[in-house]
């Protein structure tokens, strides 16, 4: 099984992403701790490597092709990661999360030890910032959520709720009856010259 488990900052991918692989004993792999590291061994924070790759695309690329090859490649994994919808043309369950604005900048404050306006124009800047990469990088419209088979609002229920909602639903799936599954056109970066 491949899910992946996408939404914008704040909305608790992280969180839903690891239980959902402890309770279906799958592989989780986070694209944004990827891209958290990255920034840390070269001195950044998140909000400036992403700006950093507005102007260095290779940033984008280099992370991408880690996460499009493992969803093309391997299966008993949680994909966790902006793009991870549209990396994973294949994949059993694509998630959608969300909550609104003022929800996710307390969430970030919170975790990240700094002040709610801080947190919620650190966040702005940073979708903008991506929303304008996938665009000119991909032709991805992030905002497009067609391609997700399940949109949450995780504002409306509880971590534990949450997960809750997401694992029936992957376990009462029955293929026999699913007239819903199809292979999306999602980026093919074997395709593109990166």
């Amino acid at each position: 099984m491949l899910l992946t488990v996408s939404g914008p900052a704040g909305s608790g991918k992280s969180t839903t992403a690891a239980g959902l692989a402890e309770a279906l004993d799958l592989e989780h792999i986070s694209g944004g701790d990827i891209f958290r590291e990255l920034a840390a061994e070269r001195g950044y924070s998140p909000v400036e490597f992403n700006e950093l790759a507005e102007e260095d695309e290779r940033i984008d690329h280099d992370l991408d092709r880690r996460l499009y090859e493992i969803a093309r490649d391997r299966d008993g994994v949680v994909l966790e990661s902006r793009l991870a919808g549209w990396l994973a043309p294949d994949a059993d369950f694509r998630l959608w999360l969300d909550a609104p604005i003022a929800v996710r900048a307390a969430r970030i404050a919170d975790r990240e030890e700094k002040s709610l306006d801080r947190a919620r124009e650190e966040t702005l800047r940073r979708e903008r910032s991506e929303r304008k990469r996938y665009a000119d990088y991909y032709d991805i419209p992030i905002d497009d959520l067609s391609i997700y088979d399940l949109v949450v609002n995780t504002a409306r229920w509880t971590a534990p709720d949450v997960l809750a909602i997401l694992t029936t639903a992957i376990e009462r799936y029955d293929p026999a009856v699913d007239e819903g599954r199809y292979t999306i056109d999602g980026l093919d970066l074997d395709s593109l010259d990166l």
